[in-house]
């Protein structure tokens, strides 16, 4: 926290520009309404790397609290910051978040993480933690940070933005839920025959090595030869750019971490329990069904978020041959130098990956035993 006040007090923490075409004009946090609430808002900070390094609960729980103020008072000052720069002839002015304001964003939510490990939280009470916090941002968002160039970003593509959105959930969901069926399915396989599992796991882990824009192109002249080869495939829009080679690709890159997650799953659960209900006279598919499968099920769910936030990364890079979703927005802000259109495709990600990560780790822990409690 001692970084995040230095940055804060040190760093550019927005800037100004009078339409989309100029370049902005720095301010730090200081600059901005005569420095006070800047300052303010330092005090916090110190007061969290103090109380951090005290052992007992009470400094660590009002450390978390202290985090938690500061991440939504932050909309606020960002509202004010707004308000004091942007005048009432200065209609296209955009406010773009600076350098100090990203790095303590990102601080403050890694001591939100390092508190909650250090407090023993569940995924679930640490989000819970954050509905403050978001509501924070949208209020702001919502009434008081028009000009934000983010938001304006937005604003002029909004059904552009629900469309890529759209696409980019169908690609990982489809991904997905196509690798866990082929995984289950080659997981039984492995556990009858070594063979299988041995070449199965050393084609997974050559798809592994790969990387995602050579297999693009290693899939395009093939599925290009199909589509033109076959009509039913043309019209459901098979060719060698477009979904088709962006569901493959992802599908190649979810199938080792899902495999390896749900055979390992299966493969550990305890001797003596399976010996135990074989000695209950259950069969070998009631076992596996009753026994095996619920006792390996939070491992299974860890693999599936891991396959789902790897998804949702790699479906950005499939922007690059045709496929849509949200890395169309990073891209294209990349051709033109537009950072915030960077943001608005970027950001999104950044934020179903952690949502998945949290839904997926919030039920893997609930499934354990002594999750529930």
């Amino acid at each position: 926290m001692l970084c995040a006040a230095a940055a804060w007090l040190t760093l550019d923490a927005v800037s100004l520009a009078a339409n989309r075409i100029v370049p902005g004009t720095p301010h730090s946090a200081l600059d901005v309404m005569n420095g006070w609430p800047a300052l303010l808002l330092a005090v916090p900070m110190l007061a969290v790397a103090v109380l951090a390094w005290r052992p007992h609960d009470k400094g660590l729980r009002l450390s978390l609290a202290t985090v938690v103020a500061l991440l939504t008072l932050l909309p606020l000052w960002l509202s004010a910051a707004t308000a004091v720069l942007v005048t009432p002839d200065m209609p296209q002015a955009r406010v773009a978040i600076g350098a100090s304001l990203w790095l303590l964003l990102f601080l403050l939510l890694l001591a939100l993480i390092e508190l909650r490990t250090r407090l023993g939280l569940s995924r679930a009470t640490a989000w819970l933690l954050q509905i403050p916090v978001i509501a924070g941002w949208w209020v702001a968002l919502a009434l008081w940070l028009e000009p934000l160039a983010l938001l304006r970003e937005y604003q002029a593509r909004s059904d552009q933005f629900i469309g890529a959105l759209g696409t980019h959930l169908m690609l990982v969901g489809a991904a997905v839920a196509a690798s866990l069926i082929l995984a289950v399915l080659l997981v039984l396989a492995m556990r009858r025959h070594a063979g299988v599992r041995r070449v199965g796991f050393g084609v997974l882990n050559f798809l592994q090595t790969i990387p995602s824009l050579a297999l693009f192109g290693l899939l395009l002249a093939p599925l290009a030869w199909l589509g033109a080869r076959f009509d039913w495939l043309a019209a459901l829009g098979v060719g060698g750019i477009g979904w088709a080679p962006a569901f493959l690709a992802l599908l190649g890159y979810s199938l080792l971490p899902m495999v390896r997650n749900i055979h390992v799953a299966l493969e550990e659960v305890d001797p003596a329990v399976i010996e135990s209900a074989h000695g209950m006279g259950m069969s070998r598919r009631q076992v596996f069904l009753q026994v095996r499968l619920p006792l390996a099920l939070p491992v299974v769910l860890e693999g599936l978020r891991i396959t789902t936030v790897q998804a949702i990364g790699l479906t950005a890079v499939a922007a690059l041959i045709g496929a849509g979703g949200l890395g169309t927005f990073i891209f294209q802000g990349l051709g033109q130098a537009a950072m915030d259109m960077v943001l608005l495709g970027a950001l999104p990600i950044i934020a179903l990956a952690l949502l998945a990560d949290a839904l997926f780790g919030s039920l893997s822990e609930c499934l354990r035993p002594g999750g529930a409690a």
